[in-house]
């Protein structure tokens, strides 16, 4: 397992193992089975609804609390400072830990300022070990970073292969801020699981063009989080570190860029009234 280093020396997986869309009746049995294919990185989420499937597995599994990283994020219906630092002490209750090794507000929506607030109060006591957002375009980060008390250490936004988030990525270099990818198989978009590039780059290495595609999320600084509810998969996505692509190869990949999003643009009005109505917000 290969790791990064947030702004504050915290250091955290660089692979991790996400459970969005996981049913909470699921969730511990397939974060058991990640943690034993070698996982240490959860990303979970309060709108995922599974922190406490989660939380058990944490507990139950044969590992030392610090030998994982939890990565949970406060949902838009939580947003502002009270409600906020109340869903806080929730996701702890949940996940049956005294501390988040990292915590994001999940959507630039709401009172996100008053959200922050509360996160950099809970950083302060020892609850978080780091903090940061998720899905904030430039403009939005630059806001934040630049007020705020404590710049956001992450950022994870939608990235793979065919969105490998230029628009942002400079703005979070100079801000120390590490980028997170979530979707890094574009949710099966554009044939990426056969695509001739990665497909062909893969047979070099013996790797399948999923692991082409992390591999290249990695070696760009970026932290992945596949994920799989099949446990062979899991080791699959897992199995990454022990190759890795020549620059030639690099720019091969690079040059599949579309320059936008493919999944979420959270800068499109209808994309984000769905979200809303979806939500009920």
């Amino acid at each position: 397992m290969d790791y990064l280093t947030l702004s504050n020396g915290v250091k955290m997986p660089q692979l991790s193992y996400g459970v969005f869309q996981v049913p909470p009746e699921d969730a511990e049995h397939l974060v058991l089975d990640a943690i034993n294919v070698g996982y240490r990185h959860i990303d979970t989420a309060q709108a995922y609804w599974n922190e406490e499937g989660v939380g058990n597995a944490i507990k139950k599994c044969a590992l030392p609390r610090e030998e994982l990283f939890i990565t949970t994020k406060v949902w838009i219906s939580n947003a502002g400072y009270e409600k906020a630092a109340a869903s806080i002490d929730e996701s702890l209750r949940k996940l049956q830990t005294d501390y988040i090794d990292l915590l994001l507000i999940h959507q630039p929506f709401g009172d996100y300022y008053g959200t922050y607030r509360a996160m950099v109060e809970a950083y302060k006591a020892g609850k978080i070990r780091a903090i940061g957002v998720s899905n904030f375009s430039a403009d939005r980060f630059i806001d934040i970073a630049h007020f705020a008390e404590i710049p956001p250490m992450m950022n994870q936004i939608e990235g793979h292969v065919f969105s490998q988030r230029a628009d942002v990525r400079p703005t979070l270099a100079k801000y120390n801020c590490v980028m997170t990818a979530w979707a890094p198989f574009a949710e099966g978009q554009n044939g990426i699981f056969s695509h001739p590039v990665l497909t062909r780059i893969g047979s070099k290495y013996g790797k399948t063009a999923g692991q082409v595609a992390l591999r290249f999320l990695l070696q760009n600084g970026i932290v992945a989080i596949p994920k799989s509810s099949r446990k062979e998969r899991m080791a699959e996505n897992f199995a990454v570190f022990d190759f890795a692509l020549n620059e030639d190869e690099m720019q091969q990949i690079k040059a599949l860029d579309t320059g936008k999003p493919l999944i979420a643009d959270l800068q499109d009005p209808t994309f984000v009234e769905m979200l809303f109505a979806n939500y009920k917000l």
